[in-house]
């Protein structure tokens, strides 16, 4: 596995966060992982296109790749029009969010089908039919780069008919990232305290749930029914068994859908 990333122990990227590419790899091989930790600007093209040459002179081959980039939420403007929004932060924010897929899968896509059996799973933040609606408040430009994966998605899928190589896209539910817990003064051991403030913070997940269903995703030999669609982490827990740290399958999209919202009482009764 080769995990990539702006955020390096030589310096923060503009997310300002003091987590660091390094420590995933160390993470990584805490668990009992083989891999490797690479410092990547995606929207740098030499640099993939130098990330790509070293996975094909190490291994030979790319088996899958997981487009999971982004980092705008530092230029995102709640509230805001279009109009009223800042023009740079938002058009920086659609660099970040669409042209690094972009760029890493014109790139990656040559190693990926030199053997049959490739997977292309494009990261998002909502079920393709959640983000065919505006969102609302979160800004135009937030909204416009969450809803491209769709495109990203079904453009691959149709260029990669009479190839074997399946693409879809992966949505975690409310993801308890680093960022969510500082947010609420939490960590992952008590992140129950939030749901005092935010009583619905009961349907999030740790980010072990999402990777849990991919690995199964990935080993699934019948993977190819799924090219060109939308699937949730509550949905690949059901689909393979596989269960979140605490051994419950949160279904963080159907609650969204379902019963959240603030004139709705919390419940995780039939959703964790």
């Amino acid at each position: 596995m080769y995990a990539t990333g702006r955020s390096s122990r030589a310096g923060r990227s503009e997310l300002n966060r003091p987590e660091t590419i390094e420590e995933t790899g160390e993470m990584m091989a805490a668990a009992g992982g083989k891999g490797e930790a690479v410092r990547v600007d995606h929207l740098e093209p030499g640099e993939v296109s130098g990330l790509v040459a070293r996975i094909d002179g190490e291994q030979g081959r790319l088996d899958i790749l997981i487009n999971d980039i982004f980092g705008g939420d530092v230029y995102m403007q709640w509230d805001k029009k279009l109009w009223e929004h800042d023009l740079a932060g938002g058009l920086r924010m659609l660099r970040m969010g669409i042209d690094t897929h972009l760029i890493t899968a014109a790139l990656a896509l040559p190693l990926v089908l030199r053997h049959p059996g490739g997977l292309v799973i494009e990261m998002t933040d909502g079920t393709f039919e959640y983000n065919r609606k505006f969102r609302e408040r979160v800004g135009f430009y937030y909204d416009l780069v969450k809803a491209a994966v769709e495109r990203i998605t079904i453009g691959l899928t149709a260029e990669l008919d009479g190839e074997q190589c399946t693409a879809l896209a992966v949505t975690p539910g409310w993801l308890r990232s680093e960022a969510m817990l500082e947010h609420y003064g939490v960590t992952e051991e008590n992140w129950r305290d939030a749901t005092a403030q935010s009583p619905h913070f009961c349907c999030s997940e740790s980010p072990a749930y999402v990777a849990r269903g991919i690995a199964a995703l990935a080993a699934d030999p019948g993977v190819a029914r799924y090219a060109g669609r939308s699937l949730t982490s509550g949905q690949l827990g059901r689909i393979y068994g596989v269960t979140d740290t605490d051994g419950s399958r949160p279904d963080g999209w159907s609650y969204v859908t379902e019963i959240s919202g603030p004139d709705l009482p919390a419940r995780e009764t039939g959703y964790r």
